[in-house]
């Protein structure tokens, strides 16, 4: 098995490549937020890079998972964004747009930690690269989850979008999936990276498990507290309908609708 430090140097070396190209990206279009399609392929390579050096079916399982999540979700992202400003989350992450902050502004608050975080959540798929396949069922189990949480965005995405398109819609998306949560691909996503822990992380034994569940939960954190449901809500607050919609419904985990509070 490969060195625990070649693996991990080489997957932050993969993080900041794509990173960087992010950046020089970003300063051409004009926004930070192209950091969201990037973010996939940044997985991507870092689990390329794990599956050669690993070598194992379990490492190149692992590959093809993020690779279709990726896949997947940045394809989404990049067709919902094209012709689009700077996404509200970032410029409040930012105190402004890219033009007035200045792009090192942008790589303190928005490159760097999305790099670091990429290395950070691709824990377990390093951990699978250096330590092989101790438990087999905890590899299925996690392409179980896997598989939830990727029918919970590509869901959930696709209920918004044909929404979007009802024009006999209401001021608030409350249908199917987004009856029981507000968030169903953050939900999703969470899932996603659980289940990665599970196939890669703790499939490798309890010491790469204990060492890896960072991953699982920084990512969860990350998309309930940092940049995605709490950041997105400060600003759907502001919407007609959305507070009552936010009392009688899940933030993150799915529940069943709490009943209208009475006027």
């Amino acid at each position: 098995m490969p060195d625990l430090l070649v693996v991990a140097g080489l997957s932050l070396t993969a993080a900041a490549l794509v990173m960087t190209l992010t950046t020089v990206w970003a300063t051409r279009a004009g926004r930070v937020s192209v950091v969201d399609v990037a973010w996939g392929a940044a997985l991507t390579l870092v689990a390329l890079v794990c599956a050669v050096l690993g070598g194992t079916w379990q490492c190149w399982l692992l590959f093809v998972l993020v690779a279709a999540w990726a896949g997947r979700l940045s394809s989404h992202i990049g067709i919902r964004s094209r012709g689009h400003g700077e996404d509200p989350r970032y410029r409040e992450l930012m105190g402004g747009e890219l033009s007035e902050v200045g792009v090192a502004h942008a790589v303190r608050k928005v490159f760097f930690v999305q790099g670091a975080a990429v290395w950070l959540v691709s824990l377990p798929l390093q951990a699978a690269a250096v330590s092989g396949l101790e438990w087999t069922w905890a590899v299925w189990a996690g392409v179980a989850l896997w598989v939830v949480g990727v029918t919970f965005e590509s869901v959930g995405d696709a209920q918004l979008a044909a929404y979007k398109r009802d024009p006999d819609r209401g001021p608030v998306m409350d249908r199917g999936l987004w009856g029981w949560t507000r968030h169903p691909n953050y939900f999703g996503d969470a899932c996603v990276w659980w289940g990665l822990w599970l196939a890669g992380g703790l499939a490798s034994g309890w010491l790469a498990a204990l060492v890896t569940v960072l991953s699982p939960v920084a990512m969860t954190v990350w998309l309930v507290w940092i940049t995605g449901a709490r950041l997105l809500e400060k600003t759907m607050m502001q919407r007609p309908g959305y507070p009552e919609y936010a009392a009688r419904t899940s933030m993150f985990v799915p529940l069943p609708p709490r009943r209208r509070a009475a006027a």
